[in-house]
């Protein structure tokens, strides 16, 4: 065989579907439903293509600079990937030998699990106390690297901070906490990266959510230096293009546009889960720009899914045990919310 058994044996990260037809109301993928700041379109409009006969940029140098005065750090413990999921398999490569595990949640990202088998090491995933609530992370079973997403996906729930730092102080291992709802989290989240004496815990943020950039592909990570080094050594040489490194720079120079942006999910996601739990829905209190919601009986997850799509409306529906009772729900535009809601009140 050609193709190595690890491989053979994956099943592979199925991505949201993207539609082919603009007729359709997406809330399936947890994209931003407004534009990114007016400065991305000009930084397109007015990049110089001559620009492109050269290499960018290997370590990002700008992007780093801005990223550490956001954080209140210094670019040293900063590492840019083409979006947050070359981090993670940079993570996976980095800091688990041949032998070990990565660990995680369950129900969170599927990818994490699909990470572990291309890495072709185990996969031990701690299950969530009741209503998915925190549970004490299992790392038995020589677990090197625990991926924790806070706020989780895709159940939209916040974790304590002093939780997480308690777990990770004890850690023996590294502890990657993926942020990519945090701005949605009303509250920073990303104290312990840039905390003295941290010495094994990186946050990840990434640009696709709350700066409305997930065509860019673009996240970035901080923590201890050796750790940010190591990501940098297993790295490819440019990962990170020229029109990216401009985009970005760009998008993060105006918070304050995102942070608008951001302000008008909120509110469309409290109004939303509102009009849900007016109907008998479950909605766990959500710090993402999604829900994690189940329908009221008799009507089941799986029906709904499909009635909604037969309407042109996209919603996520996972089939894990655990999962298989609700919807994900990405926020859109008010518009695209009051749709949803006359959808679910004409369903028979």
């Amino acid at each position: 065989m050609r193709i190595a058994a690890s491989v053979r044996a994956l099943e592979g990260y199925v991505p949201g579907e993207q539609p082919k037809s603009s007729n359709v109301i997406k809330l399936n993928t947890n994209e931003n439903p407004y534009p990114p700041s007016p400065a991305v379109a000009e930084v397109l409009r007015t990049f110089d293509v001559d620009r492109l006969r050269k290499y960018p940029d290997p370590i990002f140098t700008a992007l780093r600079e801005r990223l550490a005065e956001i954080h209140n750090t210094v670019p040293e413990r900063i590492f840019v990937g083409n979006g947050s999921d070359e981090i993670l398999t940079l993570a996976a490569r980095a800091f688990v030998e041949d032998g070990e595990a990565i660990g995680s949640f369950n129900p969170s990202y599927s990818l994490y699990k699909t990470l572990a088998e291309i890495r072709n090491v185990p996969f031990r995933p701690t299950e969530l106390a009741e209503g998915f609530a925190w549970a004490e992370p299992d790392v038995a079973g020589n677990v090197a690297l625990f991926i924790l997403t806070n706020p989780n996906a895709p159940t939209s729930i916040r974790y304590e901070d002093e939780k997480i730092a308690a777990f990770a102080k004890d850690f023996p291992g590294v502890v990657l906490i993926d942020e990519a709802y945090a701005d949605f989290a009303l509250k920073s989240l990303d104290s312990l990266a840039a905390a003295p004496g941290n010495e094994n815990t990186i946050v990840m943020r990434t640009l696709s959510k709350s700066y409305s950039l997930a065509g860019l592909r673009l996240g970035y990570a901080i923590g201890p230096v050796d750790l940010i080094d190591a990501l940098y050594k297993v790295k490819d040489s440019y990962n990170i293009d020229a029109i990216a490194q401009a985009v970005a720079l760009a998008a993060l120079q105006d918070i304050e546009w995102m942070r608008a942006n951001t302000a008008k999910v909120i509110a469309e996601r409290n109004r939303l889960a509102g009009e849900l739990l007016h109907r008998g829905w479950d909605v766990p209190e959500s710090a993402t720009n999604f829900l994690f919601a189940r329908p009221p009986a008799p009507h089941k997850a799986a029906d709904v899914f499909k009635y909604l799509r037969g309407r042109n409306i996209f919603v996520r529906y996972f089939t894990y045990p655990r999962t298989d009772d609700r919807i994900r729900i990405t926020i859109g535009t008010p518009d695209e919310m009051d749709a949803l809601v006359a959808a679910l009140d004409a369903m028979a």
